[in-house]
């Protein structure tokens, strides 16, 4: 019976963590969605401040995926840069380009203006309260030395856990998706400063149509 007990405890605990959001305590310690499964069911929200369900949005074509730090991050912005530039590429493949970060709505939509002094014409989506990348196994607590040093320099454009206002941040990932919302290839680096080349992106989406 005493065995029985310990198990039963053991099952139930383990159905709570599955259940919670995983911010994980540092970037070394994500647990990334994994190729070959389903992106989660969440819902984010566009540059008109309107929700939008993730998966609904998958459905409609194949996607290119992309989380990234924020607005205020110089490597991501180079990012977004690279990223429009390979966009036409991608949309004669069949794709459309879809970027996710905590940053807020005002600023997403700075982002679409001005990035690299040109107009992004792809997706961005607010995730300001981490479900996206905490449900893709992405998000992480900065330590707090550098989360004061990111506060102090930036304020109000970096988003914070409610609560706890403890700083929460996407690991840069990139994910490929068919229509099923299946995860076909995935590119994850702990190291922000190191980002997947757009000439690579183009090769793994067209093998993923293969």
């Amino acid at each position: 019976m005493k065995t029985y007990l310990i198990t039963l405890s053991l099952f139930l605990f383990s159905i709570k963590l599955m259940a919670a959001p995983a911010i994980a305590p540092s970037p070394e310690q994500v647990t990334p969605l994994l190729n070959g499964l389903t992106i989660p069911a969440v819902t984010l929200t566009g540059a008109d401040n309107n929700p939008v369900a993730l998966q609904q949005l998958v459905q409609q074509k194949p996607s290119v995926l992309v989380f990234y730090r924020g607005g205020w991050c110089p490597y991501c912005n180079a990012q977004l840069s690279s990223l429009r530039d390979i966009e036409p590429q991608l949309n004669k493949l069949g794709y459309q380009l879809i970027a996710i970060t905590p940053d807020s709505v005002a600023s997403i939509n700075k982002s679409l203006n001005d990035t690299g002094g040109q107009k992004l014409n792809y997706t961005l989506l607010s995730d300001a309260n981490f479900a996206a990348s905490s449900a893709f196994g992405l998000a992480y607590y900065l330590d707090d030395k550098t989360a004061a040093a990111y506060k102090g320099k930036l304020g109000s454009l970096i988003t914070t856990e409610a609560g706890t206002e403890k700083v929460v941040l996407p690991v840069p990932a990139v994910y490929i998706l068919n229509t099923k919302g299946e995860a076909l290839f995935n590119y994850v680096h702990i190291n922000y400063k190191t980002r997947l080349e757009g000439e690579l992106l183009l090769k793994a989406a067209e093998l993923a149509l293969q």
